[in-house]
């Protein structure tokens, strides 16, 4: 079991909590057209604030998401893409179905890096 430690809310979708001393984004709720701004906002500081002299990837955990639209993909596509500029790798844990079909649908699934997740035996 990771050990957390305190979360810092950002807003109603997103807060910043820190698992083993590694700072985790999670997103929660719908993210939409209608959050894209504090969206931006919430990954662009998370990807600021991990820094670029990053070995392990920026994590963004989107397991609480339960339904993404394009516009919020593209928003952190474009996070994601700007990130890898300055050698930062940005990675999504915990894709639901709904938010990998919507990958996959708006092709972005090209440009977001999703977690592995373990096989179970």
């Amino acid at each position: 079991m990771a050990a957390r430690q305190s979360t810092r809310p950002f807003n109603e979708h997103s807060r910043v909590e820190h698992v083993l001393g590694e700072p985790i984004l999670i997103l929660a709720g719908d993210l939409d057209v209608r959050s894209t701004g504090e969206l931006r906002a919430a990954v662009h500081d998370h990807i600021r604030r991990c820094g670029t002299d990053r070995i392990s990837p920026v994590v963004i955990d989107i397991s609480a998401v339960h339904s993404v639209d394009a516009t919020a993909l593209k928003v952190i596509a474009a996070a994601s893409r700007q990130a890898q500029r300055y050698g930062v790798r940005v990675v999504l844990r915990g894709a639901q179905p709904a938010v990998r079909r919507m990958l996959h649908l708006t092709r972005l699934i090209r440009l977001i890096e999703l977690e592995r997740e373990p096989i179970p035996a």
